[in-house]
């Protein structure tokens, strides 16, 4: 019996001091490494390596979520609602990291879990990447780099569309995100998507590509988009654009008062909401504490509803 209860009190004493360490690392900025998590649902996409890599995918963790770099192999990980659940809607889910990393937990499987539950099919697409240092350390010590300060908009400025930003080349991330979109139309019927209800929803850099995509694929086709705290700069829209949700938070260093998708996507006639939070600031993917963009899912799955984009057979 003693020995029962001191095992016990072991066991009770190990438990919390393991959530101490997890709680420490969720609150801390710090760069971890971290052993590449078993990924045994994730289906590649063909698409070809990245080139000029020669460094080797590798994880690490920061804030508590495990992030993912120098990927050179894109991958499309279905999150599958409960039998009976499934309203034939589907997501693309890609999450966010500058186009040098993807933040896979709160900006990916942690949104696509949700999405499930909510009866959408989800597909988290890990899509390929910009090489960055192949030492954790090296990479660490440029994450960390002095950077200057966004300018400060003035009155002036926020009247006229701002300076276009420097244009990457994304043909990769585009390719793998066309690849996930095919894929999930050839599966359609084994995975219980309905074709003319796939959307596609990003996060920073994610939400960036999911803009890239809607304005320059020739063979995606979405039904609705939610760039999630992108860039707010104008676009010229397309006569068929599709409807869009699009979240951000005022205390965001993307945001800078711009508002140029919104009223670019408004003055084209196309259907747009738009929630501009007081505070959550950046990359808060389902949400954080006490910040007031902590409800932008429930917005999001209520815009879909409306819209009848969880309604089987909506589209006919």
């Amino acid at each position: 019996m003693q020995n029962s209860y001191k095992q016990a009190v072991r066991i009770i004493l190990l438990t919390g001091l393991q959530c101490l360490f997890f709680l420490g690392h969720a609150q801390d900025g710090t760069i971890y490494p971290l052993e590449a998590p078993a990924e045994p649902n994730a289906i590649p996409l063909g698409t070809g390596g990245v080139e000029d890599q020669p460094a080797p995918e590798t994880w690490f963790r920061q804030w508590g979520d495990p992030m993912a770099r120098n990927i050179s192999k894109a991958t499309l990980t279905p999150f599958l609602p409960e039998a009976g659940k499934a309203n034939g809607a589907a997501v693309i889910v890609a999450p966010g990291g500058g186009f040098r990393w993807l933040s896979m937990g709160n900006e990916g499987w942690e949104v696509a879990e949700a999405l499930a539950q909510q009866g959408i099919a989800a597909f988290v697409l890990k899509y390929r990447l910009f090489p960055t240092q192949e030492s954790l350390d090296d990479f660490s010590a440029w994450m960390n780099r002095p950077r200057p300060a966004p300018p400060k908009p003035d009155a002036a400025s926020t009247d006229k569309a701002p300076s276009p930003p420097v244009q990457r080349d994304l043909s990769n991330p585009l390719e793998d995100a066309e690849a996930a979109y095919a894929m999930i139309l050839e599966n359609a019927v084994e995975w219980g998507v309905d074709p003319q209800r796939i959307g596609m929803i990003g996060f920073s850099a994610g939400a960036g590509l999911t803009l890239h995509a809607t304005l320059h694929s020739k063979s995606m086709k979405l039904a609705f988009i939610g760039p999630i705290y992108g860039g707010m700069g104008a676009v010229e829209v397309p006569e068929n654009a599709p409807p869009m949700f699009n979240v951000i938070a005022s205390d965001d260093f993307l945001f800078r008062s711009q508002l140029g998708i919104i009223d670019a996507w408004f003055k084209a006639g196309r259907p747009v909401e738009f929630h501009l939070y007081q505070n959550g600031g950046h990359g808060f993917g389902l949400g954080n504490p006490d910040r007031t963009s902590n409800r932008w899912f429930e917005a999001f799955t209520h815009w879909l509803e409306v819209n009848r984009f969880l309604v089987p057979n909506a589209a006919e």
